[in-house]
């Protein structure tokens, strides 16, 4: 161990000195998450529907802020058609029929909204909770791991067998276009189907780079907030807060970049087999996939990971709080300048993952700033992480460890509409860290 050591001490000082110590989270010169996000949505009144989207969207339409939309039962945009949806446009999804939109392949949504009038995806009860409606769905023509095409019909249990065809996902464009969403909100989501799980807030399935999503906030999903499933996808500006599942999950050989993002996470909240902030896996189950494609590979930068928990020995020792990082074997993360604080550990690999350099020049971590986490970076199923801490903790990288309260360095969100960048992530004084 003290051999190995040593070897990646020397690689480190070889290939880090001439880095310099960045900017950490959320960075801008403004709080992008002013006007646009909307942290307490239950307390908004978005008025009464006015029109019902059912059944499938075959030819072009357009979707307009003048009307507050009832969204109803599996409904699908078909046949190449574009759905339009106008700034400060409301959808709301139906509680009782498990409500969803689905853009399947060759479709496509614009949904283009403003800082000043995002559109808002929410639920139709009085009282809103999470898991009331299905979630928003994106599939495109962009390939994955898998065997064959994937599909997501097991999420439309009531589905006619000619309708089957619109579940599927995945081919050889990696440049195919399925719309825009920008300044959008997906609130309540993640109705649970029997025997399936939880839909997503978003699920974004074989999709190309060629589509667009920027600010996109998602809150109080039962399922994921952010789910990409292989494909090309770049998002920026994303908003995870109070999910019960994870935050961002990327899988089936994905190639993503999440960039300048958040997830918000309440220990209370979370499910009972704990999630993550951040969880990228290649599989589910190894015979699904061919292992001759690509596995899932996230650039992620200017991230920032929080856990709210107000006494956190305390909810650690309930076992209320996990990692916040889950990385799965045959995968790589290259995670810069980012903020994770508050979790138990920092981030876990997969027990497949032999710690090797070949396996850790794929999984990056640099110009991190760790705060009050309980343990960095280890195994899974494994306390020794001493390899680890010699490699990630290596000054070449730049990684930070502190101490102190998300309220007094990071992030407030108690008693205000959004959260308070008053001390700004950017703005933190951090020095290198050797761990000697």
């Amino acid at each position: 161990m003290k051999k190995f050591a040593h070897i990646i001490g020397i690689i480190l000082l070889l290939i880090g000195n001439t880095y310099a110590q960045q900017e950490k989270g959320i960075v801008g010169a403004n709080n992008w998450l002013n006007n646009w996000t909307e942290f307490n949505p239950n307390q908004v009144d978005y008025g009464e529907a006015t029109q019902i989207l059912a059944g499938k969207i075959s030819q072009d339409t357009k979707l307009y802020k003048k009307h507050v939309y009832l969204l109803m039962g599996s409904v699908f945009v078909t046949d190449n058609a574009t759905l339009t949806i106008e700034p400060g446009t409301v959808i709301i999804g139906d509680y009782a029929s498990k409500a969803s939109l689905t853009i399947t392949k060759g479709a496509k949504i614009i949904a283009d909204g403003l800082e000043t009038d995002p559109i808002v995806f929410t639920s139709n009860r009085g009282v809103k909770r999470s898991g009331d409606w299905g979630g928003l769905i994106i599939l495109g023509d962009a390939p994955s791991n898998k065997f064959g095409n994937g599909s997501v019909a097991s999420y439309h249990s009531e589905l006619n067998a000619a309708d089957y065809v619109y579940t599927n996902f995945g081919g050889t464009d990696l440049k195919s276009n399925s719309g825009v969403l920008r300044y959008v909100r997906i609130e309540y989501a993640g109705k649970r189907i029997r025997g399936v799980g939880n839909f997503n807030g978003l699920l974004l399935a074989g999709v190309g780079n060629k589509t667009t999503f920027e600010n996109v906030m998602v809150s109080f999903s039962a399922g994921d907030s952010f789910e990409v499933w292989g494909g090309d996808v770049n998002l920026t500006n994303m908003v995870s807060y109070n999910s019960n599942n994870n935050d961002y999950g990327f899988n089936f050989g994905t190639q993503s970049q999440l960039v300048n993002s958040l997830a918000i996470r309440s220990p209370y909240i979370s499910s009972s087999s704990g999630s993550r902030c951040l969880q990228i896996r290649s599989y589910d189950k190894k015979e699904e996939v061919d292992f001759s494609k690509k596995g899932t590979s996230v650039i992620a930068k200017n991230l920032t990971f929080i856990n709210t928990s107000e006494n956190l020995e305390n909810d650690i020792k309930m076992g209320l709080v996990k990692e916040a990082v889950y990385i799965g074997a045959n995968t790589s993360l290259d995670m810069d300048r980012s903020v994770i604080s508050g979790f138990n550990p920092a981030v876990i690999l997969e027990d497949d993952i032999n710690i090797n350099i070949d396996n850790l020049e794929k999984i990056k971590f640099s110009d991190m700033y760790f705060n009050n986490c309980n343990g960095n970076i280890f195994v899974e199923n494994n306390s020794n992480n001493e390899d680890l801490e010699n490699w990630y903790g290596n000054r070449a990288f730049f990684n930070v460890y502190s101490k102190g309260r998300n309220s007094e360095t990071f992030i407030d969100i108690k008693n205000s509409k959004r959260p308070d960048f008053r001390l700004r992530i950017n703005k933190i004084a951090a020095t290198n860290v050797d761990s000697d």
